[in-house]
Order: structure tokens, then sequence, then C-alpha cells
């Protein structure tokens, strides 16, 4: 696996990012998914504002939204503490995925700008790269960006609020087991198949690949599991 990068130095800079509390967001949150931040830790505000170089007024508000999506538990004048993996509620999360994610994908095929079209197609082509080169960090990334470029394809603001609470899970329990029990070049296949549909305006290939690929992760987790 390569070798971990520190929290305050990630690949995304502050470019692109509306707020502080969004960068803020990000960098915690990946840190998180890729295990910088193992499940059961404790940390605090002034620790992780040291840690990436931001005031702790965004590091708080990001925290807010890290506890929202399950990432970590805030416990009064005790600290933050980063959630375990449940591992048997993934399959109930995915039950919802497989719905939410097959309305977002069609929704998107249908509404996608010529600039969101283009870009799904690239971060097939990137996903596919990443496996290629067996970097699990930059495909997380580009699995991250192709969650959101989705959503706001979709216009959709009810469907980008189910996303966000739905994907950061998910990429920490794929994180945690994909060496074990995953094929990433199969995995970066079957979303980039997703993208591609979706840069196509292929509303039912889109929606058809997206049940490919829960169907994958669904298979993925029952192997957890019995494992």
């Amino acid at each position: 696996m390569p070798t971990a990068p520190s929290i305050n130095t990630p690949a995304n800079d502050a470019a692109g990012f509306t707020s502080l509390t969004d960068l803020a967001y990000r960098r915690i949150e990946e840190a998180i998914v890729t295990l910088d931040l193992a499940p059961g830790s404790v940390v605090s505000e002034i620790l992780l504002s040291k840690r990436i170089g931001i005031g702790r007024t965004p590091i708080r508000e990001a925290l807010q939204r890290l506890a929202r999506a399950g990432l970590v538990v805030i416990l009064p004048r005790r600290g933050i503490l980063v959630s375990e993996v449940n591992i048997r509620s993934q399959l109930q999360l995915i039950e919802l995925r497989r719905e939410v994610e097959r309305l977002v994908a069609g929704a998107a095929a249908d509404r996608a700008s010529p600039a969101e079209r283009q870009r799904f197609q690239a971060i097939a082509d990137e996903m596919e790269q990443a496996a290629n080169s067996d970097d699990d960090r930059a495909f997380l990334r580009l699995d991250r960006e192709l969650n959101d470029l989705c959503v706001i394809a979709a216009r959709n603001e009810f469907a980008l609020k189910s996303m966000q609470l739905m994907q950061p899970l998910s990429r920490r329990f794929w994180f945690i087991h994909y060496q074990q029990v995953a094929d990433l070049p199969r995995c970066a296949r079957l979303h980039a198949d997703v993208a591609r549909a979706i840069g196509d305006g292929d509303r039912a290939s889109a929606r058809a690949a997206n049940d490919r690929l829960i169907d994958y992760i669904e298979s993925f987790t029952r192997a957890t599991l019995d494992g």
C-alpha cells in the first residue's frame, strides 16, 4: 500500500474549495477514510487545527458535518472519537445506495452540462489509470469526485444530502478491506462504466452500470462478512 501522506499536506490543496470549512472537511474525511485517523482514536479541535493548519472554527464546523456522516462522535468535554466500523451495517447502507445512486445516475445522464460530461469521461480514464498503477488513494479521491459530480449533475438537493451521508462510510469500509477481498482494477472499471454512461448521456446504461457496481459492492461486503 502506498505510504500515507501527512494529514496537513494532502494531494488536494486549497484550490477549488469555496470555504475553509470545506477544505477542513475534505482533509479530515480523507484522513479518516484512509485510516490516518484510525477507528476508535480520540482527537481534538486543537490537535486537528495544528495538524491541518486551519483555524478551530472551520475545524469545528467540519467536525459537525463529519458527525452527521457517521465518521466521528462528538463527546462533550471529552473530545472527538473517530467512529468504529460497523461491518454489518454496510449491507443496510447498500440497500439505500442502490436506490439513491440509480436515481442519481439516471438524472445526471439526463441533466449534465457539456463540461460535466467531459469531466465524467476524464474521471473514467483517470480511475483506470489509478487502478493500473495500484494507487488506492488516487482512486479514492476520484471516487469522491465522481460522487460529487454525479449529485451536482443530477440537480437534486435531496439526493445530494443523502449521498453526503452515505459515501464517506462506504469509502472507509472499502479502504479497510479492499486488499483482502476486492479487485482494484475491476472496481475501477465498474466505476468508470458509470462515469462513461453518464458522460454519454445514456440514462438506461448509466442506471444499469450503477446496478452492476452495487452488485459488486454487495458481493464484496458479503465476502468481508464471511471472512
